[in-house]
């Protein structure tokens, strides 16, 4: 027994004294590394601590991607960085030249990142018109296994389901690829350029249009089945229920239309622009680019109404007891409880948050991107147990 306490307080000592690791575009910081550790689902409303900081001035205004092991981290210059998601540790860095262009998705094979590069003057004008690439890379040495070149970049999100990869570009078009081959399934050409996330659901593929517009595309073919006009952009992803799509725009209003034919089942105001929409069980999460968060029945009935101290354009992270935002300008993230909107939990960043990348959840950690790196937040443990 006390042979086995003495390991244990070593190993703890040893851990609290590991000095910086250098890596690449960044360092790596590690304020608490339980490598061995269970993974435990989080839980927002408990004690988050600093698990460990992937230092970079690089970062961007993209939601990093990632899978059961690792973060893939987008950063400027055409770089993404591969990280370990227990302890940050760098596994690889892939050059891909450019910059990247889209907010990229892994599975458990590759990672599938967009970029851009600038083009040649159109005849006529002095407007350089940008080149987009999607490239698919191996999970384990980020080495390239397939790439297309495109007429435009994609914007937003990529999503991956059901053996395809679904992106919209700049010039409007919409595209599902082949994951294995990187070969167009479909496309389907609009008029306005999309940045949003592409989500698919009960055979729709939903896609928000800087125009205003929300398309419903059949998922097999990308033939269009209906469209929803409101007045202003539409770039956060929407949420569905089995016979309704919710979604917020640009002009201030968050909606639910017919998932059958698009007509309008109900709209109410908010305060200003709409770009987080989620559906936890039977109810909406709302933010709006006024500082508030909203929280409302599927019937579009409010239940409660809470001011942040900035504004959210990114996607809560979200778990069915509790949301995980990140205001704009403050200096730590929030989590609200879903019962009344209360502020349960804070993160703190030691920096203002200015990216609005998305936070993300992985095993046991949620992880923050700043304008100076990667935050990881764990529970505090012990031999691998949470403390109580």
């Amino acid at each position: 027994m006390l042979t086995a306490l003495l390991a244990r307080t070593e190993l703890r000592n040893f851990m609290l004294l590991l000095p910086l690791l250098l890596a690449a575009s960044g360092s790596l910081v590690l304020a608490q590394t339980p490598a061995t550790a269970r993974a435990i689902p989080v839980d927002l409303s408990q004690p988050l601590t600093l698990r460990w900081r992937f230092e970079s001035n690089l970062t961007l205004n993209l939601t990093p991607a990632f899978d059961t092991e690792s973060i893939y981290l987008p950063l400027a210059g055409g770089n993404l960085v591969a990280l370990r998601a227990t302890d940050g540790e760098l596994r690889w860095r892939a050059e891909i030249g450019g910059e990247l262009s889209a907010s990229p998705a892994a599975d458990q094979e590759r990672i599938y990142v967009a970029s851009e590069i600038g083009g040649e003057e159109r005849r006529g004008s002095s407007r350089r018109v940008a080149t987009g690439t999607l490239r698919a890379l191996g999970r384990e040495g980020g080495v390239t296994q397939w790439v297309r070149t495109l007429a435009t970049p994609l914007r937003g999100s990529l999503t991956l389901k059901n053996g395809k990869l679904y992106a919209g570009g700049a010039d409007g078009k919409i595209y599902a690829f082949d994951v294995r081959t990187g070969d167009a399934r479909w496309g389907y050409q609009y008029s306005a350029a999309s940045d949003s996330t592409p989500v698919v659901a009960n055979g729709h593929v939903y896609v928000g249009t800087e125009d205003g517009s929300l398309l419903a595309l059949d998922e097999n073919s990308g033939k269009l089945l209906w469209r929803y006009r409101t007045r202003g952009p539409i770039r956060g992803a929407v949420a569905t229920s089995i016979d309704q799509v919710f979604f917020g725009s640009g002009d201030g209003y968050v909606y639910a239309v017919s998932a059958g034919d698009g007509k309008l089942q109900w709209r109410t105001r908010t305060g200003a622009g709409v770009q987080a929409v989620a559906r936890i069980g039977d109810e909406l999460l709302v933010a709006s680019l006024d500082n508030f968060v909203y929280l409302y029945s599927l019937d579009g009935t409010r239940v409660w109404k809470r001011q942040l101290p900035g504004r959210i354009s990114s996607q809560p992270f979200t778990t069915t007891q509790g949301a995980l935002f990140t205001p704009l300008s403050s200096s730590a993230a929030v989590v609200l409880g879903l019962s009344d909107g209360r502020p349960v939990n804070s993160l703190p960043t030691n920096e203002e948050l200015t990216s609005s990348a998305s936070p993300i959840g992985v095993g046991n950690a949620v992880y923050l991107t700043t304008q100076h790196g990667l935050l990881a937040f764990a529970h505090p443990v012990d031999n691998g147990n949470r403390k109580p």
